[in-house]
């Protein structure tokens, strides 16, 4: 009898455990870098190129389209592409806003259309009511738009050193502590649903 591994399809097969991480956060620390030796211009080319590039190998190594990522690829390639063109840093800073805007009404279009995308993002592995799921799709898009304000008065009102400090490290550091700030929401409706599950 054959071996059914064998003719499992290629898309079958795990990604590998680095290309997650390498192609959401390396785009970043590269353009880091490349601001702290050669200024926000070079720093634009750098994350142009790497988040085209890591959104390639993403599809090629997982055999699937991250579609957040390809969003957000399209708008950095966009965005940085005019700050290159025009010569302007203003497209750059305004990208962070474009992608957060994009992300919440994303969250909130679909909630008004009886969808709930964080169920099908995140259902796999997290077992909520739908009632949970809208909610914490209401959370999310708020923050998302929250976030897209914060980008904006930052850019707006601070100096470029500080716009790269809060766009490497404030945007990440503000997303990990909502999402922990969500733990105790996701657990309580997860074990309300368990109890649920048991008492049928």
């Amino acid at each position: 009898m054959s071996d059914p591994e064998k003719h499992a399809p290629a898309d079958a097969k795990s990604a590998p455990r680095w290309i997650g991480p390498a192609t959401e956060y390396g785009p970043l620390a590269l353009f880091l870098i490349a601001y702290l030796l050669d200024g926000l211009m070079t720093a634009t080319k750098v994350v142009v190129a790497a988040t085209l590039v890591a959104v390639a190998l993403s599809i090629a190594l997982t055999r699937k389209v991250p579609w957040m990522s390809v969003v957000t690829a399209a708008v950095v390639a966009v965005f940085g592409g005019l700050t290159i063109w025009l010569d302007d840093e203003i497209f750059i800073k305004m990208k962070p806003t474009i992608v957060q805007v994009l992300f919440a009404v994303a969250l909130l279009g679909a909630l008004a259309l009886r969808r709930l995308p964080l169920k099908l993002l995140m259902g796999s592995g997290i077992a909520l009511p739908d009632a949970a799921w809208r909610a914490l799709t209401v959370r999310f898009g708020l923050f998302f738009l929250a976030m897209a304000a914060l980008n904006e008065a930052v850019w707006r009102t601070q100096s470029t050193d500080f716009w790269v400090t809060f766009k490497v490290a404030g945007i990440l550091g503000l997303t990990f502590l909502f999402v922990m700030a969500q733990i105790p929401f996701i657990s309580r409706h997860s074990l309300e649903r368990e109890e649920d599950a048991s008492a049928e």
